[in-house]
């Protein structure tokens, strides 16, 4: 696809909107793509802005005061009209001026409420990669893409990502483990090109993403479930790893940890 093809459907992608073979599409481009993938970038920082409740604010307390003021007079107002009502002074003027007044006042004051006081609970940026991995995972599986190179060599999968990415993954064989490397392929996460990395337990196949990050740190394996799938993520160093799979959480720990190069389970955080 070129840019001019790919543009338009950006704002659906990243809303998850595209039918799989739309989606796989704008995925090769990105992977290639740096002017389109910051716009992505530019579109996921904008949609997390509006979730987030970045765009609302508290009401002053001046205007709080006045709404209060606003409904305690068409209160007061309410109760003088049915007083005239019963004496039959004015009453037909009161009615709409009571309307008017109450309407006003409980519109002005249901504003104050959707705006100062509810707010919508953003996702986590982790939430939001977390969401991406799995359907990245759901994706190879469905589409029969699981590897651009076949092989349980580590030191074919290693360069075979040289000059398609700007980083150097680190690729291992846990087969005396019982995780053998089976492939690697380009992907697309957290708005930029990833190595994916993938393995097998027994019948069950294990993505395992990775990229550079800018802050370094090392973080312990969280465990996680998402659509039915477990999911990993920890940070070693500079780069982020996630491993997403149907196999059991037990399992999928263990093999966190050979990836970590501390060859024994860990314990997950929280």
């Amino acid at each position: 696809m070129t840019c001019e093809e790919t543009r338009p459907l950006l704002h659906g992608y990243a809303d998850g909107e595209l039918d799989l073979a739309k989606s796989l599409d704008v995925e090769r481009h990105l992977a290639g793509c740096a002017a389109c993938a910051a716009i992505l970038r530019e579109i996921r920082v904008m949609r997390s802005a509006l979730r987030s409740g970045a765009v609302t604010f508290d009401a002053p307390t001046a205007l709080r005061a006045k709404i209060r003021d606003a409904i305690r007079d068409a209160r007061a107002t309410q109760g003088a009209d049915r007083r005239a009502s019963a004496i039959r002074r004015t009453a037909s003027l009161r009615p709409p001026l009571y309307w008017a007044t109450g309407i006003a006042a409980a519109a002005v004051f249901l504003i104050i409420v959707l705006v100062g006081g509810l707010r919508r609970s953003a996702p986590s940026a982790d939430d939001i990669v977390g969401n991406e991995i799995v359907a990245s995972h759901v994706r190879s599986l469905m589409a029969n893409h699981l590897a651009d190179v076949i092989s349980t060599n580590q030191h074919t999968v290693k360069p075979w990502f040289d000059g398609k990415i700007d980083f150097a993954p680190t690729v291992e064989d846990f087969a005396a483990r019982g995780f053998p490397l089976a492939g690697g392929r380009l992907d697309y996460a957290d708005g930029r090109p990833v190595a994916a990395l993938v393995y097998h337990r027994r019948e069950h196949i294990i993505n395992l993403f990775t990229w550079p990050i800018a802050d370094a740190s090392n973080t312990a394996p969280r465990l996680e479930q998402r659509q039915g799938y477990n999911l990993v993520h920890w940070q070693k160093g500079e780069m982020a790893y996630w491993a997403v799979s149907n196999l059991n959480g037990a399992e999928l720990m263990s093999f966190a940890g050979l990836v970590r190069a501390d060859g024994a389970p860990v314990t997950p955080r929280g």
